[in-house]
């Protein structure tokens, strides 16, 4: 009853309000599998990385931006994360700004840690990469993998099962992406449909109806990629709530 009254003050302020003023993490909406934003939520102060952990010899904030950077002198043996701390949103948009300037990383939601003292995290993955052969996908770190490619609308069904759907033709979508550049990546979580867009452009749609894998909520976090050295950058940073 707590969680409920509580979601219902969520959304009459929202009204009141016209959703122009961040909050706090306190203003997600409870509960365990219902985290719905009612309200923005800004991630990134901009300044430093307070409300984020993971490594402290890779992770920066530079320019008003969260750098995540590795050398080929102390090259990483696994993938690890910059994870928010604030809270496990289910429902939601996610928009940041990204630049990539070497290597493979990717924006965690819905995610869980598996490892705190490496910051590991499995689940799902808004795909980035500075070859731009991967940006945009959907892809389940340390789970099921790849779901969905650029270009496709993917339905996973109970028994796992994909029913792919081309919309839209890969390369003429990475055209539309812009290593070492600024970009902006938009994820929409609503329910079981996930939706990546970038730079505006719908790059992967997928309806995942396998309810034993499929995350209703989870952390938010920032990967670096094993393997060689690589820099991405992060900025702008926040939860909207859904159209």
């Amino acid at each position: 009853m707590l969680a409920l009254l509580r979601r219902c003050a969520l959304f009459c302020v929202c009204t009141l309000i016209g959703l122009s003023a961040s909050v706090d993490a306190d203003d997600v909406a409870a509960g365990a599998d219902d985290q719905t934003i009612t309200q923005p939520v800004i991630l990134f102060n901009g300044k430093d990385l307070d409300g984020w952990e993971g490594r402290d010899d890779l992770w920066s904030v530079e320019d008003g931006a969260i750098v995540g950077r590795t050398s080929e002198d102390d090259p990483i043996d696994g993938n690890t994360f910059l994870v928010w701390k604030d809270g496990q949103p289910s429902n939601f948009q996610l928009v940041l700004m990204f630049k990539i300037e070497s290597g493979n990383s990717g924006i965690q939601y819905r995610s869980r840690v598996i490892d705190q003292d490496k910051f590991v995290v499995s689940g799902y993955q808004a795909d980035i990469d500075f070859a731009n052969k991967f940006a945009g996908i959907l892809y389940e770190e340390k789970a099921r993998g790849i779901l969905t490619l650029r270009g496709t609308k993917v339905t996973i069904g109970a028994d796992g099962k994909k029913t792919p759907e081309t919309f839209a033709d890969s390369q003429a979508l990475a055209a539309g992406i812009h290593p070492g550049k600024w970009n902006e990546f938009r994820v929409v979580a609503d329910g079981n449909h996930l939706i990546h867009y970038i730079n505006g452009a719908k790059v992967s749609e997928t309806i995942d109806q396998q309810s034993d894998k499929a995350a209703k909520s989870g952390v938010i976090a920032l990967q670096l990629h094993r393997g060689p050295a690589m820099v991405v950058r992060f900025k702008n940073i926040k939860l909207l709530p859904l159209d």
